[in-house]
């Protein structure tokens, strides 16, 4: 085991798939010359060459038809974007080609496909560079949308996508995780799409979370913790496909359910969850499922609009004691 930062465990993921297999190659804005925009792609270029690491026009669309055309023609492309808020150029290729393609060729042509980048809020980077972009894809039937919380399950999920699925992979990541470090292991692994984790084991209310939300599911219950109430905290990992039996057993065991995510509160991922656990697991709910979202409005610029706009160890908090009916 060695601590690494969760760009380099990205990192690890592209280069020893790039070694095992030469049809994948990588592809983006910066990914080259200049290490990459977030530097996950640092020193790359000097190991595979520029055939194989590909900086590209500021043009995602073009760049994305690119990929997506290759991918079908049997290669096992890697795109990042800059931020997936810049993905929105590329939607046509995504949605309209990648998505489509197996099902309209009658299963004659796959897209085995990775699109990567940070996706969310980083702070105070204004409107148009802070949108959570999970809800968005999971609704597209035929692409499969991962968003892990830190580096080892990083790795293992994208050295899987990359190695393993056929289909069209989303792969979020968040700006401000990059530098996070923790211990990832020398041999190589890799972690199946579509299985939640359990990041800590509790008896009194279930807390689900994903990406960078994550930590704030783990800070609240560690202040729980303190008042005696003993909080389970389930990372998602994998969006779509969406692991909601392991939410079931888990609240089975609770009888509460609170869920924390960056999305806009209409139609998302929180809605997914909350519907399905009720409809499977409604008599061993004691209380109304509850969920904490960012705000129904654009990210604002200015440091306390963000953090009022934006979930938290407070609010978690407080809401948990709600579904266990304690606050007054």
């Amino acid at each position: 085991m060695r601590q690494i930062a969760f760009r380099e465990a990205l990192r690890e993921a592209l280069s020893e798939e790039m070694r095992r297999d030469d049809r994948v190659f990588l592809m983006g804005e910066e990914v080259a010359e200049y290490n990459g925009a977030y530097k996950v792609s640092q020193g790359m270029l000097d190991e595979f060459g520029p055939k194989r690491v590909i900086d590209t026009p500021i043009s995602e669309l073009g760049f994305t038809a690119i990929g997506v055309g290759a991918a079908q023609n049997g290669l096992r492309p890697v795109l990042e974007f800059m931020t997936w808020n810049f993905a929105n150029l590329a939607l046509d290729q995504i949605l309209n080609t990648a998505s489509k393609m197996l099902a309209m060729s009658g299963g004659q042509i796959s897209c085995p496909i990775v699109f990567r980048g940070p996706s969310g809020s980083a702070g105070q980077l204004g409107a148009q560079h802070s949108t959570a972009y999970e809800s968005y894809y999971a609704n597209i039937p035929g692409l499969k949308v991962v968003s892990p919380s830190n580096g080892y399950d990083a790795k293992g999920l994208l050295k899987q996508a990359i190695r393993y699925e056929e289909d069209p992979v989303i792969f979020m990541e968040s700006e401000v995780m990059y530098g996070d470090k923790m211990e990832i292991p020398e041999e190589e692994y890799y972690i199946e799409l579509g299985k939640a984790a359990v990041k800590k084991e509790g008896k009194d209310v279930t807390i689900v979370s994903y990406n960078k939300m994550v930590k704030i599911a783990l800070g609240a219950a560690a202040e729980l913790e303190k008042e005696q109430i003993s909080a389970e905290v389930i990372d998602l990992r994998t969006i779509r496909p969406l692991d909601w039996k392991t939410i079931l057993e888990s609240v089975k065991k609770t009888n509460r359910l609170v869920i924390v995510e960056e999305q806009w509160p209409f139609a998302s991922i929180s809605s997914e969850i909350a519907y399905t656990i009720q409809k499977e697991g409604f008599d061993y709910l004691d209380a109304p499922i509850r969920r904490i979202t960012s705000a129904d409005a654009p990210l604002h610029y200015a440091a306390n609009l963000v953090a009022a706009a934006m979930p938290s160890v407070e609010k978690t908090v407080k809401l948990v004691k709600e579904v266990m009916y304690l606050n007054k």
